[in-house]
């Protein structure tokens, strides 16, 4: 059956440090650079309080399998992106790299290096509607060495990750809190 709720707060005097609580599960998490907050523009740099739906598993087929979840997956491959630029049409959506036409794109690209995308799950946040400038590209992704703040996203180690997406339900929500 799975873990329908999970949930992020913040950890007390601290602006980008939280724990996300899933079950008995209680997962550091790095937040976003300017904290948590409902007001969330994009490029601010803030993790957006609220309840999100987890609309799937994204992962890197040559960086792992396919891990053991409930949650719909999907596999990234090299020209995927994401669109972070309000005045596109395409704006906080998934598209294909690259970019076409007379003018940058801005995009975020999500086969990435680093590996924090090798296993990203995708929320709902502005999605229905989109509204532009409103923050795009939200989402729960494994964190940087030393847990260093996120764009605005909810991080967590790979182990923690593989734990986390293993207790999930089909259909899992996302409560950030402020």
């Amino acid at each position: 059956m799975g873990i329908s709720q999970v949930s992020v707060r913040r950890r007390p005097g601290a602006r980008h440090d939280g724990i996300l609580r899933c079950g008995d599960l209680a997962i550091p998490v790095a937040l976003g650079r300017s904290g948590v907050a409902f007001d969330k523009r994009e490029g601010d740099g803030r993790t957006p309080a609220g309840q999100w739906r987890i609309v799937r598993l994204l992962y890197r087929p040559d960086h792992g399998p396919r891990p053991v979840t409930r949650v719909p997956c999907g596999v990234l491959k090299p020209n995927d992106g994401w669109c972070d630029d309000a005045a596109d049409r395409r704006y906080n959506q998934p598209v294909t790299l690259p970019m076409g036409g007379a003018r940058k794109i801005s995009h975020e690209r999500m086969w990435r290096e680093d590996g924090l995308y090798d296993l990203v799950l995708v929320l709902d946040h502005n999605s229905r509607p989109r509204v532009a400038g409103r923050g795009s590209a939200v989402f729960v992704h494994l964190a940087r060495p030393g847990f260093r703040p996120t764009e605005g996203c909810v991080a967590l180690r790979r182990a923690d990750m593989l734990r986390l997406l293993a207790r999930l339900s089909r259909a899992p929500r996302l409560l950030i809190e402020a």
